[in-house]
């Protein structure tokens, strides 16, 4: 404005009002949208007044009310609540008819006798913001309040939300126009319904029933008088009024809606009376609705299934609109998750670990036949002080709280079995083991052609005898004869049956590395979760089941079941080949096998020891056929160290190994979850898979050379001295102290027995026998050629003279 031009003078407000709302009644202008001559009584330019009115439709358009996501454990009991806004809709019936008395009294006593905008109120508000100069005082009725609570929930980025909220006559004139229309399509009853669900009653409560729980531990329909009164005075101003930080002032403001009431003959004086002596809030009856997994008593079990929400594009293109979506979308997430069970984890970690430890412990419990994740509990807490950790150290790295796994050691032993058995190698099969064997340039067939390692000279880590079978072979961990069998085999049959069982390198979340020492665990990183699930595939007999955390996923809003990625079941090995790994693996859970020492109750138990070069993480993995879990013990604080000198369990370890460091979290996990449970056992291994398709062989120690020859002759084998020195036994010297194969190995029908001579080292002084007539023994010739290719192989009657 030029100096020296004369600013047009503005009419009388109230006069312009008074004529405007008139004019309007008798023109219909109100209903017709708002005429453009309010705009400019009360300061609008036109211009500003017909891009609010002119673009805006008639009609509001609603969203659906933010509402609480609900996380349960496999009974349905309550773990997380989820959201953004704590609220619970409900109808009008289920709110209390004192409370419907009561927020009408206060925010709008005349909202059953005016349409959508109360002339007395918009008078007594013009005149407040004239004389303020601004937007003070709204004067809104409940049907324009509802409007704006409903376009601020309809906002999703901090613009609209700026927008909604602008204390502008812009949006001011847009309610008006939008409550217009509401009152032409929605009854009285559902606007206060839908304001009472919408409105916000401080502490993160929304809606009148989270905040009747909240505050009072009732639901809204059972909201006494002075309850009532309280909940209506605090919308005006929900911070300021918070019963809980500003008590004194919550109370005057309850009053003050109580003497309000009296008012309008709503309620009685003495009815006021005595509702204004009450307290005004009981903090025993407070109930928090704590939102997130942080505030869960599972938190990291919690993230992890928030995590496979998250990554379900069903909920949403993007990252944030999944996560809004899962926030306020009202859904009942039913979980794996057996409070029980996870209560038996929690325990023994607990009980064979400390949280101060510098290393960690973790298991995880899996049902087989399902893949329910049953359980998972670590050492070290959730949180973000000194010694806590927001990592689950039993999951993949899939999301920013998985760890993402450590190097499984012998445990994968299992899988080179699994391949075996598969092929047709008998569990009676024996390789010549010695305590260390150079393997450097040996090749090993991988899927993608051979591979080697060119300085490789492994060792064992436990003593066994010198030719194992593959029983004896798993009873003892036997590293020289694992590498040996996985060359032979080869170790793509065995990356691929570990790949179906769901084995994957958790850290990169690629395939397993095929390398040389792929059956000793030092193809990449597993996590007790995935290991649990792939033993829990054996104890099913071969039916692999993803693992799942995530049951079903419901809306509270229709009730209807929402479709979720649920366990994905088939089968991956024959019941037979599952029938042998378990039979091997239940040897090492008997008297001399590694886990000897783990072995409780009556049901059969079988399982499998790993350790890590340089002890950076130790494990035990062991099922029933009703329940499997894998425990690790490990170092999480990359750089990796040696554990030995770590303190675990509060004191410095001296040792490290499976069976005795992760070996106890494992069985009391185990016991523990399967207390009251009956008894099971595995089905009986069929006796080609356990021996392969051999004739049994007859008793031949103490026997000479030549009966025992004979003996087998006559049975269609083939018969060979060993021509080493003779062996230490407790057979008298000169006679036949065992056979390879074995007598409980039994050996193919016509294939080469050998038979080997005791010296008669162990023997006991016999008792001088009576001397038989002499026979001449017949003369033995070794055949000419000795099988190149081992018994187990199909072609082995064919290749017996290569």
């Amino acid at each position: 404005m030029h100096r020296g031009e004369r600013r047009a003078k503005r009419p009388n407000v109230v006069w312009s009002v008074f004529v405007f709302l008139v004019a309007s009644a008798v023109a219909g202008a109100l209903a017709a949208g708002l005429a453009l001559p309010f705009a400019g009584l009360v300061g609008v330019t036109t211009a500003k007044a017909h891009d609010s009115v002119q673009y805006l439709p008639q009609d509001l358009e609603t969203a659906p009310l933010a509402q609480k996501s609900i996380i349960q454990d496999s009974e349905g009991r309550t773990i997380a609540t989820l959201y953004q806004q704590n609220r619970t809709p409900v109808t009008l019936k289920q709110i209390s008819p004192i409370m419907l008395k009561a927020i009408v009294a206060i925010e709008d006593d005349r909202f059953y006798e005016h349409g959508a905008l109360d002339f007395k109120g918009t008078l007594r508000a013009l005149l407040r913001n004239k004389s303020s100069g601004g937007v003070q005082q709204g004067g809104s009725s409940i049907t324009q309040q509802y409007v704006k609570q409903s376009l601020i929930n309809k906002a999703r980025t901090p613009e609209e939300v700026k927008e909604a909220t602008a204390e502008t006559y812009e949006r001011k004139i847009a309610e008006l126009r939008y409550a217009i229309a509401v009152e032409k399509t929605m009854s009285k009853g559902e606007i206060l319904n839908g304001y009472l669900n919408l409105a916000f009653f401080g502490d993160r409560s929304y809606g009148v029933d989270a905040a009747a729980q909240h505050y009072f531990g009732v639901h809204a329909a059972k909201l006494n008088l002075p309850q009532a009164a309280m909940l209506a005075g605090i919308v005006k101003n929900p911070t300021g009024y918070d019963p809980l930080d500003n008590p004194k002032r919550a109370k005057a403001r309850r009053d003050v809606v109580l003497r309000r009431m009296q008012e309008l003959n709503v309620i009685t004086a003495k009815q006021a009376q005595d509702a204004i002596k009450t307290p005004v809030i009981d903090p025993a009856k407070v109930q928090v609705v704590p939102s997130g997994c942080a505030n869960s008593r599972y938190p990291f079990f919690c993230e992890y299934v928030v995590s496979k929400l998250k990554a379900n594009n069903a909920f949403g293109k993007t990252p944030d609109e999944r996560e809004n979506y899962i926030e306020t979308s009202g859904l009942v997430i039913k979980t794996s998750l057996d409070q029980d069970m996870q209560a038996a984890a929690a325990t023994a970690v607990a009980q064979h670990s400390k949280p101060t430890d510098n290393v960690i412990g973790a298991v995880t419990l899996v049902e087989p036949n399902t893949g329910l994740v049953r359980a998972m509990a670590q050492s070290r807490p959730y949180g973000a002080k000194k010694g806590q950790t927001a990592y689950n150290y039993n999951v993949e790295k899939s999301y920013a709280g998985g760890f993402g796994g450590f190097q499984n050691g012998s445990t994968m032993k299992a899988f080179t079995i699994a391949a075996a058995i598969a092929k047709g190698v008998p569990t009676t099969y024996r390789i010549r083991s010695p305590q260390t064997i150079d393997l450097s340039g040996k090749n090993f067939e991988t899927c993608n052609g051979p591979t080697s390692d060119p300085n490789y000279v492994p060792k064992n880590s436990t003593k066994t005898i010198l030719d194992p079978s593959m029983v004896d072979a798993a009873r003892a961990s036997t590293n020289t004869y694992f590498l040996q069998l996985s060359q032979q085999i080869g170790l793509c049959p065995i990356a691929t049956i570990a790949g179906q069982l769901g084995m994957y390198d958790a850290q990169q979340l690629k395939p397993l590395k095929q390398v040389v020492s792929y059956t000793l665990g030092a193809a990449g990183y597993v996590t007790p979760m995935m290991l649990s699930n792939a033993y829990a595939t054996f104890a099913a007999r071969g039916m692999y089941c993803s693992p799942t955390v995530i049951q079903s996923i419901t809306s509270l809003k229709t009730g209807k079941t929402i479709p979720t990625p649920g366990p994905n079941c088939h089968r991956v090995l024959s019941p037979g080949v599952a029938d042998g790994v378990n039979y091997v693996l239940q040897q090492v859970m008997v008297k001399g096998g590694t886990g000897a020492k783990l072995k409780f109750g009556n049901s059969d138990l079988a399982g499998k020891t790993g350790t890590t070069n340089d002890n950076l993480s130790v494990w035990f993995a062991g099922y029933t056929s009703q329940l499997a879990g894998a425990a690790v013990v490990a170092d999480a604080d990359p750089p990796a160290r040696n554990m030995i000198g770590q303190t675990f369990n509060g004191k410095k370890l001296k040792d490290a190994s499976g069976s005795g460091t992760a070996g106890p979290i494992w069985e009391t996990a185990m016991q523990l979850a399967l207390q009251g449970k009956p008894s099971s056992k595995f089905v009986k291994a069929d006796d080609k898979i356990i021996r392969g398709n051999v004739k049994d062989l007859p008793n031949l120690k103490g026997m000479t050379p030549a009966d025992a020859a004979a003996k087998l002759l006559s049975m269609g084998f083939q018969v060979r001295m060993d021509h080493g020195p003779q062996v230490d036994s407790d057979a008298p010297a000169g006679t036949v102290a065992w056979t390879n194969p074995r007598q409980e190995d039994g050996a193919p029908a016509g294939s080469i027995v050998v038979l080997f001579i005791s010296n008669g080292s162990k023997a006991q002084p016999p008792t001088p026998p009576i001397t038989p007539p002499v026979i001449p023994p017949p003369t033995i010739k070794p055949p000419p050629n000795i099988p190149t290719c081992p018994p187990w192989d199909p072609k082995f009657p064919k290749c017996r003279g290569r």
